[in-house]
């Protein structure tokens, strides 16, 4: 009898084993299904705009890869790849990008989508920039005039387009730039409420322009100038350098980005009726 109830007991307690090791795989599998995220270091634009919002759903949908998104200014998210922190940096700074190839720290650069910038501005227009497709020209009015501009000053790539518009107008910020200049080292949403805030001038990537909601009595003064152009582009951080880089997954948001359902997702993303972002990755 004792040995009945022994060799009941052990079989008892061998099945509660078994149960309890294939449900803590079961949990170990999950997790590792659901851990299947990868980190995207990107410009705010792509964030403020809503174009996340539009297009992360369809990748997860279409691969099962959920997506992290750090939205940063350009520099930063270059900054990101380049320690190892994101799998893929998605930006629009040509230069800056093809420095971030040069060094090694990515794998291979896909243009994405374009738009433009265009210089917002209060409708009073004390700088009399209203329609002035010469961006150049309207810069120089704006430093002549001492009109309040916001400069988002924070190494993104409207930053860098910004600083590269001055000079091109042959503006010294060095010396032009006082109390009227305000750097803020924000992004450009900040940066766009700010200016509504105080009636100021300010670049803005277009798509982060059409789906604020805050403008008060800003309107768009100054676009159409082939200098205002903006690309995007998108990079697998390369796994050579940083071997924690989820090169797989990665490269399969890359390939989709570029992909016929990537650019239709893209191509298909509106506000108002209007569309943000242009895709461009057959150029």
């Amino acid at each position: 009898m004792l040995k009945r109830v022994l060799i009941a007991s052990f079989a008892l307690t061998s099945s509660l084993v078994l149960t309890s090791s294939l449900a803590s795989l079961a949990m170990i599998t999950g997790a590792a299904a659901q851990d299947r995220t990868i980190t995207v270091a990107s410009t705010t634009s792509t964030e403020q705009s809503g174009l996340f919002g539009q297009l992360l759903p369809k990748f997860t949908a279409a691969t099962g890869i959920g997506v992290k998104v750090v939205a940063v200014g350009t520099g930063q998210a270059l900054d990101i790849g380049r320690r190892g922190d994101a799998d893929v940096v998605f930006v629009h700074d040509k230069v800056a990008e093809e420095k971030f190839l040069a060094e090694g720290f990515g794998v291979k650069r896909f243009g994405v989508m374009y738009n433009d910038f265009v210089v917002i501005g209060p409708k009073a227009d004390p700088a009399k920039i209203a329609r002035n497709k010469d961006v150049s020209d309207a810069l120089r009015k704006i430093a002549a005039a001492k009109a309040a501009f916001i400069s988002r000053g924070d190494r993104s790539g409207t930053h860098e387009a910004e600083l590269r518009l001055w000079k091109q107008a042959g503006v010294d910020l060095g010396t032009a730039k006082g109390d009227w200049y305000r750097e803020i080292g924000q992004g450009m949403g900040p940066a766009l409420n700010m200016a509504s805030s105080i009636n100021a001038y300010v670049l803005s990537d277009r798509g982060t322009w059409l789906a604020f909601k805050n403008r008060g009595d800003l309107a768009i003064l100054t676009e159409g100038d082939q200098r205002l152009f903006n690309q995007y582009g998108v990079m697998l951080v390369n796994p050579a350098k940083h071997a924690g880089v989820k090169a797989k997954d990665g490269q399969a948001f890359v390939d989709w980005l570029v992909s016929a359902d990537g650019q239709k997702a893209i191509g298909d993303y509106k506000v108002g009726g209007e569309r943000l972002f242009f895709p461009n990755a057959s150029d």
